[in-house]
């Protein structure tokens, strides 16, 4: 039985880094869009009500770095290289600091002052004393997952780049990928065997 191929291993990492940052993306606009912590406050006519904050009111980072995430699976298929590399080590520090200050803010929660503030229409100094402790909800959890797994497809990204495929190299013209394999003695040998020529061999005079 014979084994894949290192080109298709290729694409296979690259299509797992971009359903990742997919995946991530999707976990955090969900969670940024959740009430994270609930707080019982007390009114004149209603009694007492619950006043919750979601997730990007608390921490805008979370949507934030989803929408990064969704920017940089459309710039993977322009970048390769060491570009593609810095792209993985902004997206992965962004991700680390979702995980970071979600972490944070579930070890130290909010104050119901600052529930309040950071709640639209609410203003802290109005927000009374004494209306119990502020619960929170399984919703930053899921934040933090979307960040490690968008962490982890980052790092996939830069320790495998030199042997991920350049995803939009197949829409380049001709004459573009020519110049690619001329510059990159790896690309052109893979070419090569692609073509069912020999890589370990150069070209013959008068083949291009």
């Amino acid at each position: 039985m014979t084994a894949p191929g290192p080109d298709r291993t290729d694409r296979r990492t690259a299509g797992i880094v971009v359903l990742g940052l997919l995946a991530g993306a999707a976990a955090l606009w969900g969670a940024g869009s959740a009430p994270w912590f609930t707080v019982g406050v007390p009114t004149a006519t209603r009694g007492t009500v619950s006043v919750s904050a979601t997730g990007a009111q608390l921490q805008p980072v979370v949507t934030a770095v989803a929408a990064l995430l969704v920017a940089a699976v459309a710039a993977l298929v322009a970048l390769s290289g060491i570009a593609r590399r810095l792209l993985g080590v902004l997206v992965g520090a962004g991700a680390l600091a979702v995980v970071g200050l979600t972490l944070r803010l579930v070890a130290v929660p909010p104050t119901a002052a600052e529930l309040a503030s950071a709640r639209a229409g609410l203003n802290a100094p109005n927000a009374p004393q004494g209306v119990g402790a502020v619960t929170a909800t399984p919703w930053p959890w899921l934040a933090v997952a979307g960040g490690v797994l968008a962490l982890a497809a980052t790092v996939l990204l830069v320790v495998r780049e030199p042997r991920l495929p350049r995803l939009g190299a197949r829409y380049a013209a001709p004459g573009a990928r020519e110049g690619a394999a001329d510059t990159d003695p790896d690309r052109a040998a893979w070419e090569r065997l692609d073509a069912g020529g020999d890589p370990t061999v150069g070209p013959r005079e008068g083949e291009n």
